[in-house]
């Protein structure tokens, strides 16, 4: 328990002196924000607060923050202090960046502010990569909690694509995720979403009152052995690639760049943006040391471990019956609040590249009807291929981490322009730029090479990239000539 509670101090006193720094750099004044200035009653809607904060959450809070350390509190109680420093210094300071920079430009979608700072290299590579990520986020999302739904409150088993209530359920999600990309974001989104994340709340509150009552065994952090992985997975680079929600997600940077569109203030960023990103953590943490007791304690069956089957173990070890649904609900939740806004954010992202106005149903069904089409395909096939989910989830996983180095990236040059504090993106940058190098060289869904030579090469694509984007980003930048942090007022 004494790791856990230092993860939380951690965590607690990270967001409260940390935040306040990264702020300082944006420096956040009383211009108008997109939502006042820009309202146009679809995207661009002017919402309090509160709203904002529980809108974001779930926004963000897809089943990373659950399924991500049910397989990551494998490495051990490492995780309590991994998860909360990851947060503080790297997901936290990417979220509010790319929020706030998306203000600080009309609201623009992750992949204007690529094409902005980094040029149309980067933009050409990265609007393939994060379409990919949106459309398979979309797709395992429709698939996990279409299957969850139907274990957990229809009793199936049978979760083929030939069982007739399998396709019920998938035709009624993915329907509400082409309504809820589609119609104005105060209308669906604005209105429901409050209330799943109330649900999500209350969901990990009696996993914690679970805790108080019933008592959680916990291992303690040792430091002459870190790594407690059965399979012996190194926690250079597969921890990080394991855990995202929570810790780091690149799929965060497209949800930011919609709500950037909503607040009223910017002295507002920092709760919504860095704010909920730590609360996603801490749900992280919850769930971190549930999973540890599970397992420590031999609930788990052999083959269950690290699979979404955990979920309902937790739910059913912690919480009493008649309240065990109500934390399986706030699970179904998670993906299906996420993969909504997958699609709202691939259809504005597809909106600014091709100049089509989504102030009419013609403009959006313009984009929404080839997605959808690629998006049924896609969910076709992974229902009928045995091992299409892991798949998917691998190279979501990999995508997902990638896509976070280009918000780094962009921020950096953001800050350097403006004469801040540019390390504290660049190193996070770096870093992942390392851990997403050599992982993907070592994996089997990659080149499958051996992890010293993984390492040494990560090692050397690191330097090689600090190079350039010194070369290539920042020497060619006179902080002199773009105050962009003051160009608007």
């Amino acid at each position: 328990m004494i790791t856990l509670l230092a993860g939380l101090l951690i965590l607690f006193f990270g967001y409260i002196f940390y935040s306040k720094y990264v702020e300082k750099q944006f420096a956040p004044d009383n211009r108008k924000t997109p939502a006042r200035e820009m309202a146009d009653g679809l995207d661009y809607v002017s919402m309090p607060m509160h709203k904002n904060l529980l809108i974001h959450l779930l926004n963000i809070a897809g089943l990373g923050p659950i399924l991500g350390v049910i397989q990551g509190i494998l490495f051990g109680p490492v995780a309590f202090i991994l998860i909360p420093l990851g947060c503080i210094l790297m997901g936290g300071v990417h979220d509010y960046f790319c929020g706030m920079i998306s203000m600080r430009h009309k609201g623009a979608q992750v992949t204007e502010l690529i094409r902005e700072y980094l040029g149309k290299n980067f933009f050409r590579i990265f609007i393939i990569l994060v379409s990919v990520m949106l459309m398979l986020v979309s797709v395992v999302f429709i698939y996990t909690a279409g299957d969850v739904m139907a274990e957990r409150f229809l009793g199936q088993n049978d979760f083929s694509i030939q069982n007739p209530v399998m396709i019920t359920i998938y035709t009624a999600i993915a329907l509400y995720y082409i309504l809820a990309s589609m119609f104005p974001i105060d209308k669906i989104i604005g209105k429901f979403y409050p209330l799943f994340a109330l649900t999500l709340i209350f969901g990990t509150l009696f996993i914690v009152i679970g805790f108080l009552t019933k008592g959680v065994s916990l291992t303690e952090i040792n430091l002459a052995r870190l790594n407690f992985h059965p399979q012996k997975l190194h926690i250079l680079p597969v921890f990080f690639m394991t855990v995202s929600c929570g810790l780091l997600s690149g799929f965060h940077s497209t949800q930011a760049t919609i709500i950037s569109r909503t607040v009223e203030s910017e002295f507002q960023g920092k709760k919504i943006f860095y704010g909920m990103m730590c609360l996603e953590s801490l749900i992280a943490m919850v769930w971190a040391a549930a999973s540890m007791h599970v397992y420590s304690n031999n609930l788990v069956p052999e083959g269950l471990v690290g699979s979404a089957n955990v979920i309902n173990i937790i739910a059913d070890t912690f919480v009493a019956p008649y309240l065990a649904f109500i934390v399986t609900l706030a699970v179904v939740i998670l993906p299906i609040t996420s993969g909504d806004t997958a699609l709202r954010a691939l259809r504005l992202m597809i909106a600014d590249i091709i100049k089509t106005k989504q102030s009419t149903i013609k403009g959006r069904l313009k984009i929404m009807a080839p997605v959808i089409l690629v998006l049924v395909a896609v969910l076709i096939w992974a229902k009928y291929n045995s091992n299409s989910f892991s798949i998917i989830w691998r190279y979501f996983n990999f995508v997902n981490q990638l896509i976070a180095i280009p918000t780094f990236l962009y921020a950096t040059v953001f800050l350097y322009k403006n004469g801040k504090n540019y390390f504290i993106t660049l190193i996070p940058g770096l870093f992942y730029i390392f851990i997403t190098s050599s992982f993907i060289l070592n994996a089997k869904i990659g080149l499958n090479l051996p992890y010293i030579t993984s390492e040494i090469s990560g090692i050397f694509i690191t330097a090689l990239s600090l190079w350039m984007i010194y070369k290539n980003l920042l020497f060619k930048n006179n902080k002199c000539n773009t105050m962009i942090v003051n160009s608007d007022k």
